[in-house]
């Protein structure tokens, strides 16, 4: 799984999982249940994670739905 955005928005989550999930887009939110251990304070952000075969087709998603500046960016292939 690939990282497509880190957030402690709730609303821009919902919206993402919302948009992935109509479009078919394999997705996992991690890291939701750290408010559990932080008391609700919304300091660990939560990352949505893509499969990385559909990374572009959800790079691509995000970014028409006017929402390209969250996007995490890409790490090189070369792992750098």
């Amino acid at each position: 799984m690939e990282e497509l955005i880190r957030t402690n928005d709730p609303v821009l989550i919902s919206f993402l999982e919302s948009l992935l999930d109509e479009a078919g887009i394999t997705h996992f939110v991690a890291d939701g249940n750290m408010s559990i251990l932080e008391g609700s304070l919304a300091m660990i952000p939560r990352r949505v994670l893509v499969d990385g075969d559909q990374l572009h087709k959800a790079r691509m998603l995000v970014e028409d739905a006017g929402l390209a500046h969250e996007l995490r960016p890409l790490r090189s292939q070369d792992g750098s």
